[in-house]
């Protein structure tokens, strides 16, 4: 049965869901840009060619770390972490949204919206915490350079990147089953995938309790890493002024170039997120942020590390040259 919802001030068409406990409910409505049909089929070809170069971009970097063993270096271990983040993260999110475009009815499965839930809560929680490991790896590079591959053993290396794996699973995905809660109808989600923020709005009571555990969260995998990621960068600034030669200083800030328009790529658009004030709240902006970061970041970051890399370049021709020679 279908009826009419308003959602961001447009009429759309949605299946008449019974109000109940979340344990009846089967799917939800996922509103995603159906308030706006004109732009369903582009987005789908363009959504299509981006998450496919996300695929190619992040996988590519991985098996080339793999298959070059001059590129194993605690970067480039860490690189191929992000990389698989970047890809898992997408493949929870932009497959569905991609199938939604085309079909007649913009639903999700329940289940699948809370495996969403805490999946995407999980990734980005690790990815904060992956990208302050990451900061820590270029401050020892470049403050202690001599003393790098001692201190950034593989030991070490693989802790730290396990490490932001486990701490991310204990400060998102522990927390969240704590505080979630069933949800009340209407079943809309006027988003294109399901997060907690979204959800926080359907919950079938007062949510303060729930809103001080999540800003207390956001606070720990959010805030944290990033006064890591400042520190770290403060010192390497301090560590590279000290260098004598022009050649030096540019040396040492191009090994930080890339990380650097990851990390504010990336915590730019959760600022402008969580940020801004309510009165330059959107919902189809949100959508357009949560594009941003869930589809178009995933796909640049291999090409934001990799095609400007030196090293990248001529590993890839090590490897396309060793590939030649065996085919021959």
């Amino acid at each position: 049965m279908w009826g009419y919802s308003l959602c961001s001030g447009v009429l759309i068409s949605v299946p008449l869901l019974p109000i109940s406990n979340s344990s009846t409910i089967t799917e939800l409505v996922l509103v995603g840009f159906s308030n706006h049909p004109q732009t369903e089929l582009p987005l789908f070809f363009l959504f299509s060619l981006v998450y496919s170069a996300n695929l190619f971009g992040n996988t590519a970097v991985i098996i080339l770390v793999a298959v070059d063993s001059s590129l194993q270096t605690p970067m480039y271990i860490f690189l191929c972490h992000l990389a698989f983040l970047n890809i898992f993260f997408s493949t929870v999110v932009v497959p569905k949204m991609l199938f939604n475009f085309l079909a007649s009815r913009k639903v999700i499965s329940y289940n699948f919206c809370i495996a969403q839930t805490y999946i995407t809560l999980f990734l980005e929680s690790t990815e904060c915490f992956l990208l302050a490991v990451m900061a820590l790896d270029r401050y020892v590079a470049i403050c202690y350079p001599l003393r790098y591959l001692l201190i950034m053993n593989w030991t070490v290396c693989m802790t730290l990147a396990l490490g932001a794996w486990i701490i991310g699973f204990f400060a998102s995905v522990v927390p969240l089953y704590l505080i979630i809660l069933p949800l009340c109808g209407p079943y809309v989600v006027d988003y294109i995938f399901c997060e907690l923020p979204i959800l926080l709005h359907m919950f079938c009571a007062v949510t303060s309790l729930q809103e001080t555990v999540m800003a207390i969260g956001g606070a720990g995998t959010v805030l944290f890493p990033f006064l890591l990621i400042i520190l770290s960068y403060l010192r390497i600034l301090v560590a590279v002024m000290k260098i004598d030669s022009v050649k030096g200083k540019k040396k040492a800030f191009s090994t930080c170039t890339s990380h650097l328009i990851v990390v504010t790529i990336y915590y730019g658009t959760g600022l402008i997120r969580y940020m801004r004030p309510k009165s330059l709240y959107s919902a189809e902006g949100d959508k357009l942020i949560s594009v941003l970061y869930a589809v178009i970041i995933p796909m640049l970051n291999p090409f934001i590390y990799s095609l400007r890399n030196k090293e990248v370049k001529e590993g890839m021709r090590r490897v396309m040259g060793r590939y030649k020679n065996e085919t021959k």
